[in-house]
Order: structure tokens, then sequence, then C-alpha cells
């Protein structure tokens, strides 16, 4: 198991862009897109801890759609670091003050009769891991 962080998309206009950490008791403050596959029940934990009700205006499975509207201006979302690596979309990214995290695991018969290329992935995952907890 590892760990994946939760992170707040902004557009670059938005009047928090240019803070250090994103308050989580802010995301009730403006329209929110909620991604409504895998990281929706982290993010509705999210809420649920802090006591609070996005408001949400648009729901999508689709995080492409999601960096989309926000880079847009349509509102503000939370993503996986995973899926903001890399990306074409003109969006600010943002810790919030209180991380969060989905769990990422993998399961699988057995490692030895696995195909190569797992294999491969599997190291990639395990270096990945390893660099984290060096940090």
């Amino acid at each position: 198991m590892t760990q994946d962080k939760l992170l707040v998309v902004l557009p670059e206009d938005h009047p928090m862009a240019d803070y250090d950490c994103f308050p989580v008791k802010a995301l009730c403050d403006y329209p929110f897109m909620l991604l409504e596959k895998g990281a929706k029940a982290e993010i509705s934990e999210i809420f649920e801890a802090f006591t609070l009700k996005p408001n949400v205006h648009f729901t999508t499975w689709d995080d492409y759609a999601i960096m989309s509207m926000v880079e847009s201006g349509v509102g503000i979302s939370i993503l996986p670091e995973l899926i903001l690596q890399r990306i074409p979309y003109r969006i600010i990214v943002k810790e919030l003050d209180k991380p969060a995290y989905r769990q990422l695991g993998l399961a699988m018969r057995d490692k030895k009769s696995a195909p190569l290329a797992v294999k491969r992935f599997l190291d990639y995952l395990q270096f990945r891991h390893n660099i984290g907890n060096e940090q």
C-alpha cells in the first residue's frame, strides 16, 4: 500500500492562487467540481471530517473534464497527485492546509508468474515508494 496526495486545483486567476496552502475551510467558498469515481470517497471524507458542505456545481467521472472546467474558471476541485503530473492545463495545484491522501494498492496472484511488464511496473512502484519515504 502507498499513498497518493489529494490536491486542490484552481484556475490561474483564482484569489487564493498565491497562497502557500489552500485552507480546507475555504473549499466551500467556491463552486466545486466533484470527481465521481475512485477518489470520491476520499474527497467526501475531507468534507465529512471538517463538517463542510461543498457547493457542488458539477459532478463527473472524468479527471480531464474537471481540469478543463477549472482552467475555464467554472470552479475548483480536488484531484489525486498522480493524475496531476505533466498536465497540459493552465491550472494551479495547491496542497491542503490539512493534508489528505488516498490509499493505493495492487493485488495479483503470484509475482513469479507475472509478465515482465508487470514485474517492471512493480519495481517502479517500489522505487517510487522508497524515494517518497526518504524525503
